[in-house]
């Protein structure tokens, strides 16, 4: 049997159904009882699509933002980050196919060095992110 791996951008594409979880068992800060909501990478990469330019969110922000929208108590730390990580590599992906810049998911406006899947991206070296944030904060 053989298996193949998938490029980001393929992963990213793969489509994935969103879930209501009420929760069995107190997890990451929730209580049992709570809803979290489980996204998709669609919809974490449309969120970052729609950071405006010179702008930047948080993780946190994000979750809680999605959460709100889907009527949650939170948004799932865990799938949030993979997510986080296939937009942002499926972008660099691009970049590397050279897409022009306003045409990926501008993942820097979400992450900055210090993030811990920052140090997991591709990239040269994690203060990219900084210095891409910088310079739209000009």
């Amino acid at each position: 049997m053989t298996t193949s791996k998938l490029t980001s951008k393929e992963r990213l594409a793969r489509k994935k159904e969103t879930k209501k979880v009420v929760l069995d068992y107190d997890f990451a800060g929730l209580k049992k009882g709570q809803t979290m909501f489980v996204a998709t990478p669609q919809i974490v990469d449309a969120y970052i699509r729609k950071i405006p330019y010179g702008q930047t969110r948080t993780i946190q922000a994000m979750r809680n933002s999605l959460a709100r929208r889907y009527k949650c108590d939170a948004t799932c730390p865990v799938s949030t980050s993979f997510f986080i990580r296939i937009s942002a590599e499926a972008a660099i992906e691009d970049l590397e196919a050279g897409v022009k810049r306003e045409d990926v998911a501008p993942f820097w406006r979400l992450l900055d060095s210090k993030d811990k899947i920052a140090k997991r991206l591709p990239l040269p070296d994690p203060t990219w992110l900084d210095d891409r944030r910088a310079m739209e904060a000009s």
